[in-house]
């Protein structure tokens, strides 16, 4: 009897204690290898860690090599999505510590872009603009620009325009937009008179004269008059020896110096500028003209819009909402945005 009940109660306990490990395991407290739940999980802690240093110190990755730096940038609110994937992990692992870090990444993203989420604040306004690279494919041009005169704006923006498409546009627009301006690839239609409508050289260097992307014009809105440009920036590329954006910088930079040298105060940039207002290569833009407060609105590309690359800036005026209109026939989305005069 003692050895049976011996043999009998020995399993009893191995299974007690196996469970007892299972528990402790799953626990908030000391797990089967000894850990806390303080002292486990330091590698999500330091990946939270890092996240929050590249949210907040972004303009710290250097550009040298490959343009680290601007192709970060150029996709920096997609870094947000790491907080619920380290969250997630931190709660599987039981970890404090992971768990207080992933705070300091969504403090970090909540910062930078959680004002874009907010409601808008529902102000007056003094004008609508809408900001479209209709492209140089788009099967229904004139479908396209009926979509986009539906939505009833002031100002009507259009890059990619093609010789071939461009009548299609002027007569479907003619009724809503008596007053337009097109040099090269880009133009600007309006329910205001336009001024001092002429092209703008924004050609980086070993782009021949046809290369055509600019355009300034004076639009008289109530209140007085404004500056107006419509510009399409030089595509960027991903290769293997990095982020390509070298000519986009410079025709950056030379857009930003005609928008310094404006005469009028009161401007307001719209344009394909292929890259978002955290790419430093934007920054002789950006550190002029000032960006929507409200509104995500990606643009790129239609299908599975990731980022905004088509940009309404504005100086001494506010676009106090941003948002996208529907599909047209191009790879890129309408957007549109309601802006205010004075200051920023």
């Amino acid at each position: 009897m003692r050895r049976g009940g011996q043999t009998g109660g020995a399993p009893v306990v191995g299974v007690e204690r196996s469970g007892a490990r299972r528990i402790a395991r799953w626990s908030w407290g000391t797990d089967a290898r000894g850990r806390t739940s303080w002292t486990r999980g330091r590698v999500l802690a330091a990946l939270a860690l890092l996240t929050a240093v590249l949210l907040v110190f972004h303009s710290a990755v250097p550009n040298a090599v490959g343009r680290l730096g601007s192709l970060l940038e150029a996709f920096l609110p997609w870094l947000g999505l790491a907080v619920p994937v380290l969250l997630v992990s931190a709660l599987v692992r039981r970890s404090v510590t992971a768990l207080v870090a992933v705070l300091l990444p969504a403090a970090a993203w909540a910062g930078l872009f959680g004002g874009l989420l907010l409601p808008a604040d529902g102000g007056a306004h003094e004008i609508t603009a809408v900001q479209h690279n209709v492209s140089d494919e788009n099967p229904d041009p004139a479908g396209t620009a009926r979509a986009l005169a539906r939505s009833a704006p002031d100002l009507i923006a259009l890059e990619e325009l093609t010789p071939a498409a461009l009548p299609a546009y002027e007569t479907a627009l003619a009724p809503e937009y008596p007053y337009h301006a097109v040099e090269g690839t880009v133009g600007l239609w309006s329910k205001h008179p336009l001024t001092d409508a002429r092209r703008l050289d924004i050609r980086p260097a070993g782009i021949g004269e046809g290369w055509s992307r600019g355009l300034r014009c004076g639009v008289r809105v109530p209140g007085g008059e404004i500056a107006v440009y419509v510009a399409h920036l030089p595509s960027v590329r991903i290769r293997p020896s990095g982020f390509g954006s070298g000519p986009r910088d410079e025709s950056a930079r030379l857009l930003g110096a005609a928008v310094a040298a404006e005469g009028l105060e009161r401007v307001i940039l719209l344009g394909d500028l292929n890259s978002t207002v955290d790419d430093r290569g934007l920054a002789p833009l950006t550190s002029r003209l000032s960006a929507p407060r409200r509104g995500l609105a990606f643009s790129w590309p239609t299908a599975f819009p990731v980022t905004r690359i088509d940009q309404i800036l504005t100086r001494s005026a506010t676009a106090s909402e941003l948002w996208t209109l529907p599909a047209t026939g191009s790879d890129h989305l309408p957007v549109a945005a309601r802006i205010r005069f004075g200051a920023s």
